[in-house]
């Protein structure tokens, strides 16, 4: 049995237990898109949580106008306290545009204009709709930390289906990349990022004062800016992360517009910049060679551990995965974050009341 404590505060399944938290106190982040909609996996999500009776359920919406009105008719099935932000909204665009910050869109986008509306609540919940092994424990789980002296969450798990290692993008980029940074800076920021098991987890909690604080990447690389601004303000003695247990969700394919490829980009960006943000020298010139190496070292030791198991692995796949991946090692360039939501001049109740105008319209012009 695993009981290792890492840098920061590691909590074990080691029994199965559903912890006491306050998820009267929470407000719970989902954010969807339109291939979730009346899903298995989603109907599992919602219908757990309306047992767990958080605060509020804020589920910003990234969907065409088409789509939105059965979309929003479908979740108001579920007995829940729920807030639908639909972030495609010509309202909420313009609200944006009027504060300077209309941009590029995708779901960092979604979630940080849900962060906003969800902060009203003392604990903030996000994670994940696609999550085929959902149950009650993960909302508890993920907010205990926050009542016993800390300020941020993270979940992780073992990404293993049928007999074979999945969690790619971390296991191949991720790990090894981090991994080619240690070897060059004693900057804290790195121990930090190292710290957590599955950094790339879409699990996370945070307090409403932590959450306002964050600036979000604009569509993927997400997971590792919150844990840029994670050290920022909660650093190593006020962070946590958690066991989830059993954990499956869809696999992306590495190649194509939203595959594993384009995703390492914004990731390797994101957590470049946070190394520099937070003091660390990287060589650029050199990185990309050094992660290949650390790439392929870390595949000969997959390759172990799946033998040990007698799960399928094929090394020349995941060594072509870590070649794919390098050509996305650069330096970060223009740093288009949102901002904290402390540093804007925007209300999350103006997007609230834009985002409820939006859906009505959609509602009313579908005839419902």
């Amino acid at each position: 049995m695993e009981y290792v404590q890492e840098r920061v505060t590691t909590l074990h399944d080691l029994s199965g237990a559903v912890p006491d938290a306050p998820t009267d106190r929470a407000a719970v982040v989902v954010p969807m898109t339109e291939r979730e909609y009346a899903g298995l996996a989603a109907e599992r999500v919602l219908s757990t949580l309306e047992s767990l009776s958080p605060a509020r359920v804020v589920v910003p919406l990234r969907a065409p106008a088409d789509r939105v009105a059965p979309f929003a008719d479908w979740l108001d099935e579920y007995d829940l306290p729920l807030d639908v932000l639909w972030c495609d909204g010509p309202r909420v665009a313009d609200l944006l545009d009027s504060h300077g910050l209309d941009g590029e869109r995708g779901k960092g986008r979604d979630v940080w204009l849900a962060l906003g509306c969800a902060a009203r609540e003392e604990y903030v919940v996000v994670h994940d709709a696609d999550t085929k092994t959902y149950d009650e424990r993960y909302v508890p789980r993920l907010l205990f930390p926050l009542a016993h002296g800390h300020d941020f969450s993270k979940g992780y798990y073992a990404r293993v289906e049928e007999g074979r290692l999945y969690g790619r993008l971390f296991r191949l980029f991720y790990a090894p990349l981090v991994r080619a940074l240690e070897d060059e800076t004693d900057a804290p920021i790195v121990r930090y990022l190292d710290s957590f098991r599955y950094a790339l987890a879409g699990e996370f909690a945070a307090t409403s004062d932590l959450a306002l604080r964050m600036r979000s990447p604009r569509k993927w690389g997400l997971e590792v800016g919150t844990l840029g601004d994670a050290f920022a303000h909660a650093g190593f003695d006020r962070s946590a992360q958690v066991d989830l247990g059993e954990y499956e969700h869809d696999h992306r394919s590495v190649s194509g517009p939203t595959g594993l490829s384009d995703m390492s980009e914004s990731v390797g960006r994101t957590l470049l910049r946070a190394v520099v943000e937070h003091g660390g020298t990287v060589e650029f010139d050199t990185l990309a060679e050094r992660y290949r190496e650390a790439g392929n070292r870390l595949v000969e030791q997959y390759a172990a551990d799946a033998a040990f198991n007698g799960f399928d692995y094929d090394r020349t796949d995941e060594r072509e995965q870590v070649a794919t991946y390098a050509e996305a090692i650069s330096k970060p360039g223009e740093d288009t974050r949102l901002p904290a939501w402390r540093d804007t001049s925007l209300s999350p109740d103006e997007v609230l009341a834009a985002a409820s105008d939006d859906l009505d319209d959609v509602r009313e012009a579908a005839g419902r």
